[in-house]
């Protein structure tokens, strides 16, 4: 990072060691003075921190690890009052620390003392606080959408795996991810096939026709899990026993959750209508509210970034190979990036090479040609895939317009095939 300071102004080093409770913090000032202390994760001990740096005059620029969330509140008091904050990679950290000391042994007051070396020798990068760049509301309604969508993936697994084998498990035929709600209604009214056998034909079809949706032949659905009911491997349980409460205190959960992922999938939606950069990245195929809600959560402004193999780092998506004398390495993904963002533009390009056809299909049938049975082949070409959907975000929102399909086609040196017409720019 370029020093911009004026060479005339005093510049004072803060370098901070943050933890869950205490910070170690370090600050050399412009004529060599060194201050430590521990300074806790109080508003008072804040307060204190700036105004000493406040006291020192001059230019402050301060460096940290990112740790947790735990750095976020020490980082915007900082900002706000005026310092400098800038950040230090973890890895980076690690490897000069072991450079320096010769030894994997690490502590707090060691750790700042690294930081500070790293921070007067330019080793820093950028630190963006979400609140003062204004996505933090984004970035918790993604990451309260993550949650929600895990949790409700472990108690699915819980339900899936244990209760159905259980209970009912001639019911799993029925699950289907994307249409489940029938499926966890009619578990709720009808957990065992003791409870299905305890009516009648006639009134167990009454009783279950609102529950399993808009069926074409709901009927003859209901007769096949009537039927199936006389017949389950499923284990005898009571009408009423505790463990048939449990099953129903799971799928209530389940319920719930699905829910909330519903509002917040509709927060998303109201939130990000009217977001130009939202509605651009929605118009690359397989990019939805939600994957462009995570996209912008977690970089922020893509403007901030001068190229595209700069926000490409930041997502992981850069190659590294291991080199040491006469050996070489093969290239691969350093994955030292975002790892949500990852997950993102990966799941992004599932979708979009199961499009009939957009140039990211064909980028990764050009890939998969020479073997597509090949599982290694076919991931590294998902991957390829995933990073130049990442690239083409880039470009889309640093330019201001939506993606173009078949972009590629549409240029002088080539024609646009028949098929791909509709696709084309006017």
């Amino acid at each position: 990072m370029a020093d911009t300071t004026d060479a005339t102004t005093p510049l004072h080093w803060l370098a901070i060691d943050v933890g869950r409770y205490w910070n170690a913090v370090l600050i050399e000032t412009a004529t060599g003075e060194r201050h430590r202390f521990r300074m806790a994760n109080s508003a008072e001990d804040l307060d204190r921190l700036v105004a000493f740096a406040q006291h020192l005059g001059g230019h402050t620029r301060a460096a940290f690890e990112p740790t947790g969330d735990y750095h976020r509140a020490v980082g915007h008091r900082l900002l706000s009052a005026g310092v400098e904050v800038v950040s230090i990679s973890s890895v980076a950290q690690a490897r000069y620390r072991e450079a320096i000391f010769n030894s994997w042994d690490k502590n707090d007051p060691k750790d700042a003392a690294v930081i500070l070396a790293m921070l007067k020798q330019g080793h820093v990068q950028r630190y963006v606080d979400p609140i003062i760049a204004g996505h933090h509301d984004l970035q918790e309604l993604s990451k309260t959408y993550y949650q929600i969508s895990r949790a409700r993936t472990r108690v699915q697994h819980a339900i899936l795996n244990h209760h159905v084998p259980l209970y009912f498990p001639e019911m799993v035929r029925y699950w289907s991810a994307t249409r489940s709600d029938w499926w966890v209604r009619f578990m709720l009214a009808f957990p065992t096939p003791q409870h299905v056998r305890s009516l009648g034909w006639e009134a167990f079809i009454a009783a279950a026709w609102d529950l399993v949706g808009r069926k074409v032949n709901k009927r003859a659905r209901l007769v096949e899990i009537w039927e199936t009911a006389a017949r389950s491997a499923a284990l005898p349980h009571p009408l009423e026993s505790l463990a048939v409460e449990t099953f129903r205190l799971t799928l209530r959960h389940f319920q719930h959750l699905t829910e909330l992922r519903a509002e917040i999938e509709h927060r998303a939606k109201a939130v990000l209508c009217e977001n130009v950069d939202s509605i651009h990245l929605q118009s690359l195929p397989g990019i939805g509210p939600i994957i462009a809600l995570t996209i912008l959560a977690e970089a922020g402004d893509l403007r901030r970034f001068g190229h595209h193999r700069q926000f490409l780092k930041y997502c992981g998506f850069d190659l590294a190979k291991v080199q040491s004398g006469v050996q070489r390495g093969h290239e691969k993904l350093s994955k030292r990036g975002n790892a949500r963002l990852r997950m993102a533009f990966w799941m992004a390009a599932q979708v979009a090479i199961r499009q009939r056809e957009n140039s990211f299909r064909e980028k990764y049938d050009r890939y998969v040609r020479t073997n597509p049975l090949d599982a290694d082949l076919k991931r590294k070409a998902l991957t390829a895939v995933a990073a130049k959907m990442a690239r083409v975000a880039y470009a889309i929102v640093k330019k201001g317009l939506p993606y173009r399909q078949f972009f590629e086609q549409s240029l002088p040196s080539g024609s646009i095939p028949l098929s791909r017409a509709v696709g084309a720019p006017s």
